[in-house]
């Protein structure tokens, strides 16, 4: 339930990484609402993971994960570039991610 907990945790990260940007410095209270919830709800959800997962493996591949959401989806909504050095980072990030669960498994 833990690796649930996670993921959800990640969608809520990246919900608002990408809410952030919405608020232009929190001028807009609908954007805003929306990132404040956001941001507890991940906060939360990674609290329900950290209960059984290492704080080291549930924090690290919580924020990992969300930034390649963000910046995906960044690329996506907000027309951000992907470029190489961003793939390469990707490609370290879920490497890394891959080696933290194999050695907390």
């Amino acid at each position: 339930m833990s690796w649930i907990y996670l993921g959800i945790a990640i969608v809520f990260e990246i919900a608002f990484a990408l809410g952030t940007n919405a608020t232009k410095g929190f001028t807009k209270l609908w954007p805003s609402v929306f990132t404040l919830l956001a941001a507890a709800g991940g906060i939360f959800t990674l609290s329900l993971a950290l209960r059984t997962l290492d704080v080291g493996v549930g924090y690290t591949i919580w924020t990992g994960v969300g930034s390649i959401g963000t910046v995906i989806l960044g690329a996506l909504v907000y027309k951000e570039k992907i470029t190489l050095p961003k793939l390469a980072s990707f490609a370290a990030i879920i490497a890394g991610a891959l080696l933290l669960r194999a050695a907390g498994a």
